[in-house]
């Protein structure tokens, strides 16, 4: 041992933050080891550190006894009264031992490795401290390398894993680029790292417009949700405390500079700030643009709702592969089923919904069959196989299934004319204001002088489906409303579910 082992311990411990009296003990522990594989494990051996002189120091007990029979543990009287001169038999005899440098190679090897492993034990701990209480913070560090398909960040003090499915796909850092990310978990006891990093959660978004947005850092106003499809788009629900505070103009910036800072950050991915609501319908109808809506149902109960659009509007509303309207239903935490306002008149006509009621046919179908001349359970009975079959979906088995099974449903009296009246009592309960389970939004156009008002209007189309009671919106500037004497719906905070979409 050297004599200056003090000043090495006090060096490491500056330097790596340790507890000295943590590496004494491991320094302790591990000569101890070292010691008895080279003389015997079954000898009593004893480790202390000497911080007066900066040396280890090791004693080993042995009893004293008449006749040795264990060398190990074990000392002859007469050898023990030349080291203390009042030993007596049966005394348990502590005697210094010189010359622990020459343990060998094999006991300094397991030393070291009994040192080294306290050593991470105890810079785990210090890890753990110094950023338990930095969890959900964003952190900054250096890509360092990349290990199957992990990326390791170098933070300066310690490293931490950005794993591959928590980052933005088809996005790529290189080796020495600065990264920041969302410090997702801090684990106490970890075998690879500790501190687990995320560049694709929720949380990630929300935080980069806190650091952007002085509003939000000082609770003017507040993120009410965010939805994110991690590369591609994300929305971002936004509210304000006080009326002069615009939220979504605060979250844009001057030209744009602050949200585009954040695009920056997320090399490109498209953010839709909504202004948020405490009423589903106005929610939705803000959280689906940029496609107009012209009326929203909700039903609070199963927690759904449906949304009526132009017909020009449905694939805007939907989105690419459904993104738009996913998104806008992970925000909410609502299931939205958005209709066309020709496929949701058609739900209100008898003979369209005498044909959802076969097994086997679903909207996409039905509207096929209704392109077709097709538009009844009578209509069907009378049709040909060969008819049915330049469908594309449908099969010459399939099309005598469809056509059996009308013919079946006419013979038990269950025509169109059946589905009618249901049809007309289900109109009744959605007008029925009292249940408060339905809500409209609607809007019009206005005089410029006037400004934008919102009501509800109704047309009639006598020509092809008879009286079809629907919600329309005029383009450019629109103000929603939600029928006065329709109950208030409740925040719910649900699991985002998937959307039915055309």
């Amino acid at each position: 041992m050297v004599s200056d082992l003090g000043r090495i311990i006090d060096q490491i411990c500056r330097d790596r933050g340790f507890d000295k009296k943590l590496l004494i003990e491991a320094i302790e522990e591990a000569v101890e080891s070292a010691a008895k594989k080279k003389l015997g494990a079954r000898r009593d051996i004893e480790v202390r550190f000497n911080e007066e002189f900066g040396e280890v120091e090791v004693f080993q007990f042995r009893t004293v006894v008449e006749t040795v029979e264990d060398e190990q543990t074990e000392i002859a009287i007469n050898d023990a009264k030349e080291l203390d001169p009042e030993v007596q038999l049966e005394d348990e005899l502590g005697e210094k031992m010189e010359n622990i440098e020459d343990l060998g190679r094999i006991a300094a090897q397991s030393a070291k490795q009994v040192i080294i492993h306290k050593m991470k034990d105890a810079e785990q701990d210090v890890i753990f401290e110094m950023f338990k209480d930095r969890k959900g913070e964003i952190v900054s560090g250096i890509v360092q390398r990349f290990e199957r398909g992990n990326m390791v960040v170098n933070l300066g003090r310690t490293d931490a894993i950005l794993p591959r499915d928590q980052q933005i796909p088809k996005r790529s850092f290189n080796q020495g680029d600065r990264i920041r990310a969302y410090l997702d978990d801090v684990r106490e006891n970890a075998r690879d790292s500790q501190l687990i990093l995320s560049r694709t959660c929720n949380d990630f978004l929300a935080k980069l417009f806190t650091m952007e947005v002085p509003e939000i850092a000082e609770g003017i106003v507040e993120i009410m949700g965010v939805s994110r499809e991690p590369g591609f788009r994300a929305k971002i629900a936004v509210s304000s405390l006080e009326t002069d505070v615009d939220p979504v103009g605060a979250c844009v910036g001057m030209k744009g500079s602050r949200v585009q800072n954040v695009v920056q950050e997320l090399q490109g991915e498209r953010i839709d700030i909504v202004p948020w609501s405490p009423d589903p319908a106005k929610y939705v109808y803000n959280a689906l643009a940029p496609a107009h809506v012209s009326m929203v149902m909700a039903d609070e109960d199963a927690k759904t709702l449906l949304v009526v659009v132009p017909n020009d509007q449905l694939s805007l509303a939907i989105g690419r592969q459904g993104q738009n309207v996913r998104l806008a239903s992970r925000l909410l935490g609502w299931r939205i089923d958005v209709k066309s306002e020709q496929r949701y008149a058609n739900l209100k006509e008898p003979g369209y919904l005498s044909l959802l009621a076969i097994k086997g046919i679903e909207e996409p179908l039905a509207d096929q069959l209704l392109g077709r001349g097709v538009f009844s359970v009578e209509k069907l009975a009378e049709a040909a196989v060969e008819d049915l079959i330049v469908i594309r979906s449908i099969d010459e088995e399939q099309a005598q299934f469809l056509i059996d099974t009308a013919a079946r449903m006419i013979a038990e009296g269950k025509g169109s004319e059946s589905f009618g009246e249901k049809s007309e009592e289900d109109s009744l309960e959605e007008d029925d204001a009292a249940k408060g389970n339905t809500a409209e939004v609607t809007a019009e156009e206005d005089d410029a002088a006037k400004g934008n008002t919102a009501e509800a209007t109704a047309e009639e189309d006598d020509a092809a489906k008879g009286n079809i009671a629907e919600a329309t919106v005029e383009e450019n500037d629109v103000k929603t409303e939600v029928s006065e004497n329709e109950a208030a719906p409740e925040e719910v905070a649900a699991e985002p579910v998937e959307e039915a979409k055309e």
